[in-house]
């Protein structure tokens, strides 16, 4: 067999087990010297592989190998029956490979589709006044638009509040998302805002008399700034 298909075919019988004890020693001895029969081959038994590690041991029913061995010990059969028994193992073998292969295209759907990861939705930011001082770390949900805001060293401050204001010229003013805590995380959404600018805005936090600004605008200076990278990158 030198088409390729023929070659498939004959790999996806080699795999299923439809080939008879000559025929399998035969393709076995092929293979060393046939690429292209091997690596079809290699790629059945990674196409069923699953589907036979999803399925769980089965012991035989009682009397089954006494039954195989009492046929074993009958009297030959005419050759009318041999050639009636052929034609049905061709039917057999066909289709044992269509179901082989329409399993092995189930599995394969199945199993390759949860490891295809979806773009990360989870984006981070550090928030920091230069490279060596971080003072938050902001997580970001892009989907959800929720956030959440832990202190790294922010230098605490009882007479003030650090407040967390979201930069875009989209926006026009910068808008608050809230006063952050210097010394718990915590939690904050903007589920109001276009993810778009969720994503690509400038994060900073300013320092505002206690409680927050009493304008709805930064008051205090803006002491640390960052921006979101996808988590993982």
């Amino acid at each position: 067999m030198t088409d390729a298909g023929d070659i498939d075919a004959l790999a996806a019988e080699y795999v299923l087990g439809t080939l008879d004890a000559a025929e399998r020693t035969a393709v076995a001895a092929r293979r060393p010297r046939e690429p292209a029969l091997d690596a079809a081959i290699d790629a059945w038994e990674s196409r069923l592989s699953p589907l036979a590690e999803s399925i769980p041991p089965s012991a035989p029913p009682q009397g089954v190998f006494e039954k195989i061995e009492a046929r074993l010990d009958a009297p030959p059969a005419p050759a009318a029956n041999i050639v009636d028994l052929r034609r049905r193992l061709s039917r057999w073998r066909a289709a044992a490979l269509v179901s082989g292969a329409l399993a092995a295209s189930l599995v394969v759907g199945v199993a390759v589709w949860p490891l295809v990861s979806p773009p990360s939705r989870e984006f981070v930011a550090v928030l920091q006044k230069d490279a060596a001082s971080p003072a938050f770390v902001i997580n970001v949900n892009i989907d959800t638009r929720v956030l959440t805001v832990r202190p790294v060293a922010a230098p605490s401050d009882p007479q003030h509040s650090y407040q967390l204001w979201l930069v875009d010229a989209r926006l026009g003013a910068p808008k608050s998302l809230g006063v952050v805590d210097d010394g718990e995380p915590s939690v904050h959404k903007a589920a109001n805002i276009d993810r778009a600018i969720v994503e690509n805005a400038t994060y900073a936090v300013s320092l505002e008399p206690r409680g927050g600004s009493p304008t709805g605008a930064p008051t205090g200076p803006v002491l640390f700034t960052g921006k979101l990278i996808a988590a993982g990158s």
